[in-house]
């Protein structure tokens, strides 16, 4: 049996993601996309790095091409992990994108996991089955409730030196659990104990002080700040006042 390899390295353990000299890039997507050239490189300086975005800007697909080139299946997942539904449920643009990037390592460490929010309970599933295989206890993630299950499945797994991907989570979270999420990343950040990945379009997610956060826009990929996003703009702007912005909304002039 092959043994995780560990190292007394802090985290980030991807120190650069880059286009392959051998790549011609294409007009289908996912090679059309406007960040996507052959100059392009992400560096990984903070062991949190968290892009955020509005949709169809390719980030969940930049998520996907990292965890394709550290072995991770496109639907999520640990290693070894293929959902039954895969065939039909999954888009492969990730895994199309890894082929022409290039990753630098300082040391190569690839164990963790690749979160995807709607693949979690067949990987749910799949964790207890294993367990009953093994005659152990299964982890049981189902038992609890949608939100209460990705937190406690977060502080399982990430509690071990890896690389972890996570895609949207907050999508079955609400705001408390949400800081519940936040204050594990914050641990993670300072310890410098795993390497986290992280799309999201949560304003308090973004928020996970010493992490690197990067905006991906349809003209590029840049470094941000939280009070320069529009996710963070849009909700101040609400909490303001919320009836005014609403009347805009409804008007469309927001």
């Amino acid at each position: 049996m092959r043994k995780t390899r560990s190292t007394t390295l802090p985290a980030p353990y991807l120190k650069r993601l880059s286009v392959r000299e051998d790549t011609s890039l294409g007009e289908e997507y996912p090679f059309n996309l406007p960040w996507l050239d052959a100059d392009f490189i992400l560096d990984f300086s903070t062991p949190v790095t968290i892009i955020v975005g509005e949709n169809g800007t390719g980030k969940s697909t930049l998520i996907e091409a990292v965890a394709a080139l550290c072995g991770y299946d496109e639907a999520g997942g640990g290693k070894g992990y293929r959902p039954m539904d895969h065939s039909r449920a999954v888009d492969r643009s990730g895994a199309l994108l890894a082929a022409a990037l290039r990753a630098s390592w300082l040391p190569k460490v690839t164990a963790g996991w690749f979160f995807r929010a709607e693949s979690f309970f067949s990987v749910a599933r799949f964790l207890d089955e294993a367990a009953g295989d093994a005659h152990a206890a299964p982890p049981d993630f189902l038992s609890w409730s949608h939100g209460e299950g990705f937190v406690r499945f977060f502080e399982e797994r990430m509690s071990r030196q890896g690389i972890y991907f996570l895609d949207e989570p907050e999508s079955a979270l609400s705001p408390k659990r949400q800081l519940e999420l936040l204050r594990l990343l914050d641990q993670i950040q300072r310890s410098a104990s795993a390497q986290i990945i992280m799309a999201t379009h949560s304003p308090i997610l973004m928020a996970v002080p010493g992490a690197r956060l990067l905006e991906i826009t349809r003209g590029g990929l840049a470094e941000t700040t939280l009070r320069q996003t529009r996710h963070f703009q849009l909700y101040q702007d609400f909490t303001i006042d919320p009836e005014d912005f609403i009347d805009r909304a409804l008007r469309d002039e927001v």
